[in-house]
């Protein structure tokens, strides 16, 4: 069966598979016991999700609300403290069980006082068995909540990676990106993180925002260079439904323009890290060549394993993706976290996505074609018992006819430097007809 493809260099970010917008209510409600209960555990992965920022970015359209009434944040802890208490339950209390990596995301984790970072780590630790101290902990920040005490804790707590949203160090691109920053601001919450010695700073940048010039991306890019991050994450902007920046676009149509010129500032930004000692880890992500090892990269988390807690996280067993309820809108976002604190009963899984043997290949090939280093197809034949060409010949076929597949080598398939460049369009290529029509049909809210 072949269906539609889409067109156009950006069309998806897939930093998981499916995409959320597949998910659908689960009938039979399965018991997370049940779901857990022939899973391997012995290297999981756990992802904790804080659904509160300061402030709404004009193109954010994460699974966040802007700032919290009195008590909510606490309330909201008291729920994942409760949901936490739930999953470890189901777990079992197998020997073998262990967590091989922890993250902290939203939102913004840093929302949160120090006090109730405090309380979060606890969670992870007490609540979950996670030794944060031992495995490699990310933790997400911006510039106006990455203050010395919450610092402190997270430093002290174990956190190995501090990942910073800037996205430009030029003031007028921030405000054209609706991020009331200073550079000022950001300079001084870089120094803090450089003194609170954390191993790993990451920085993310943006480009394709209204106004930019190569010369305005290449200051910017100079100015986070200046800090020597061991990691950069260069994010192509996108205007999505339901977000700030959506309400003030003219219209909703291709833009050939725009799709250039993100193209010509995604190669002047990739070339000027490579020459100054990064490597491309992914279309994404560019890494200091001596920075110290933090475990999986994007897409690079091959086997299932993953417990997410908070409103917002999925979870991966490797039948099924599961969450709670997806939205952008933020009246239906704050109604649900108010169902999410008022929950009680998490032993069993509400919304989610069943992965049969073909979606899990898929989704194999996804998660390692899009990084640099490519899929290791013995790894591959190993978990399958099939090549990738067995599977996805039609597939691989295009990619190669387009450019954008390397000539493969006995022990692996990787992308071109033009692949690489087009990862967002070749992610969805990738998809399923089935995840594409359900992606389709969703109901946007």
């Amino acid at each position: 069966m072949t269906t539609a493809q889409p067109t156009g260099p950006y069309q998806h970010y897939v930093y998981a598979y499916p995409h959320k917008t597949a998910y659908r209510p689960l009938p039979d409600r399965p018991a997370l016991r049940s779901l857990w209960a022939a899973q391997d555990k012995s290297a999981l992965s756990l992802y904790l999700h804080i659904p509160f920022c300061e402030v709404r970015c004009g193109f954010c359209n994460l699974f966040t609300r802007i700032g919290a009434p009195d008590g909510l944040t606490g309330a909201y802890l008291d729920a994942l403290e409760r949901q936490a208490t739930a999953v470890r339950d189901a777990l079992g209390d197998s020997d073998g069980m262990r967590f091989a990596t922890a993250a902290f995301g939203g939102g913004t984790p840093t929302f949160l006082t120090a006090r109730e970072l405090e309380r979060l780590c606890d969670i992870a630790e007490h609540r979950m068995g996670a030794d944060l101290r031992a495995v490699p902990l990310s933790v997400e920040a911006s510039p106006a909540t990455a203050t010395a005490d919450r610092l402190a804790v997270l430093a002290e707590r174990g956190a190995t990676r501090l990942s910073l949203g800037v996205q430009s160090f030029v003031d007028s691109e921030a405000r054209a990106a609706v991020r009331p920053q200073r550079r000022g601001d950001v300079d001084a919450a870089l120094g803090r993180i450089r003194d609170a010695a954390l191993p790993v700073l990451n920085i993310d940048l943006i480009y394709g925002i209204d106004g930019q010039t190569e010369q305005t991306w290449l200051r910017s890019l100079d100015a986070a260079l200046a800090w020597r991050p061991e990691e950069l994450y260069l994010y192509p902007l996108y205007v999505r439904p339901l977000t700030g920046l959506d309400r003030h676009r003219r219209d909703s149509g291709a833009d050939p323009a725009w799709d250039e010129q993100r193209l010509r500032l995604y190669r002047a930004g990739r070339d000027h890290l490579l020459s100054q000692g990064y490597v491309q880890q992914s279309m994404r992500m560019f890494r200091r060549a001596d920075a110290p090892p933090q475990g999986a990269d994007d897409y690079a988390c091959q086997t299932d394993g993953m417990i997410g807690l908070g409103c917002g996280a999925r979870s991966y067993t490797s039948a099924l993706h599961y969450s709670f309820d997806y939205a952008v809108g933020m009246h239906e976002i704050r109604g649900i976290i108010d169902d999410y604190v008022a929950t009680t009963d998490f032993s069993r899984a509400a919304v989610g996505y069943r992965i049969d043997a073909h979606e899990a290949r898929r989704r194999h090939l996804l998660q390692s074609l899009l990084q640099a280093d490519g899929l290791d197809t013995a790894d591959y034949r190993a978990r399958f018992g099939t090549a990738p060409a067995d599977d996805f010949g039609a597939e691989l076929d295009t990619l190669a006819a387009l450019g954008w597949l390397a000539d493969p080598t006995p022990t692996r398939l990787r992308l071109t430097p033009e692949g690489l460049a087009h990862s967002d369009a070749i992610g969805p290529r990738l998809f399923s007809p089935a995840v594409r029509a359900a992606m389709a049909a969703y109901e946007r809210k």
